[in-house]
């Protein structure tokens, strides 16, 4: 992998940890209640949300994390701007 890739996936990594945090508070979810609903420790929810960080993670994670935030896993991934149904409704 060239260094291009891995510095354009460093960021979508970052992004993503991003949105998730972002979106857990909107739900008004702490790391733990996450976590928790997630089946991972809270110290995982903790780094793959670390502003800066790029934290890969699992799919079965990813899948996990969007189903605790009851929201499509799709939406998660293309959140750079979230659409105002994400905001206000669950997964539909």
């Amino acid at each position: 992998m060239n260094n291009e890739n891995v510095l354009k996936n460093r960021d979508r990594y970052v992004h993503l940890g991003i949105a998730i945090a972002a979106l857990r508070k909107m739900r008004g979810m702490s790391q733990e209640q996450l976590a928790e609903k997630a089946n991972v420790s809270r110290s995982h929810i903790s780094s793959i949300e670390a502003p800066g960080i790029a934290r890969p993670f699992s799919l079965e994670v990813f899948f996990n994390i969007a189903d605790a935030l009851e929201i499509d896993p799709a939406d998660l991934i293309s959140a750079s701007v979230f659409p105002d149904r994400i905001f206000s409704n669950k997964k539909d």
